[in-house]
């Protein structure tokens, strides 16, 4: 698993920013709107899930800071729960995902390799497996295709208990991402995808936690 990243020094920017990143490195992610208050009519398909938005609270799990599968009668009660829970912060609202197998994708930089990117099984049994391969940046597809074949979840790529996943897709996942450090257009320094979900049409990233470097003050 990836180690925090203290919110200060480097800041971890707002998982709704995060994602823009990665959408606009043409990654998919959850149709969403991030907001303060909830507003009278969401446009987003039922069921969504309610995420508090805030770098102070980078595992939002562990801080109860996390509804999924809400109907629209629910949404408005949880998300009153979660307003006096975190009365300060922002909210996330996005459509859930199908159902697939989760992956975690990272991007740490290391003093002595430089940008190192790691590939694992992912959601709640990250820490508890330790299913991971890690590589140096840059990589290419070849690359790509050894790291899914190093980890136990591959044997979905061919089909495993009934259920079938797209690692093409999960391959283009990890050369997008390898594009974006490299590019180096928004500073990166560390990257938690967590879970990836990947079925088999497509990869989405349902969660993100992305920390860029500093900017300067040239004031």
């Amino acid at each position: 698993m990836l180690p925090d990243v203290p919110t200060s020094d480097p800041p971890i920017i707002l998982e709704h920013e995060a994602k823009n990143l990665l959408a606009k490195a043409g990654i998919r992610v959850p149709r969403g709107i991030e907001t303060g208050e909830l507003p009278d009519e969401v446009e987003l398909s039922f069921p969504v899930a309610l995420k508090v938005s805030d770098p102070r609270f980078p595992h939002k799990t562990d801080v109860g800071g996390v509804r999924l599968n809400l109907g629209k009668a629910e949404l408005r009660q949880e998300f009153s729960d979660m307003k006096k829970k975190f009365p300060n912060s922002l909210f996330l609202i996005e459509e859930m995902q199908p159902q697939g197998v989760e992956f975690i994708v990272g991007v740490v930089k290391d003093a002595t390799f430089g940008y190192v990117i790691m590939l694992g099984t992912g959601g709640i049994y990250t820490e508890l497996y330790l299913d991971v391969t890690f590589r140096k940046i840059p990589i290419n597809m070849d690359d790509a295709s050894e790291m899914i074949n190093d980890i136990r979840s591959s044997r979905f790529c061919d089909g495993f208990r009934g259920k079938q996943i797209n690692c093409n897709a999960l391959k283009k996942l990890l050369i997008l991402i390898n594009n974006m450090v490299i590019e180096g257009e928004n500073d990166i320094l560390s990257m938690d995808l967590n879970p990836v979900i990947v079925t088999e049409e497509d990869v989405v990233v349902a969660d993100a936690k992305i920390s860029i470097k500093p900017r300067e003050n040239t004031s």
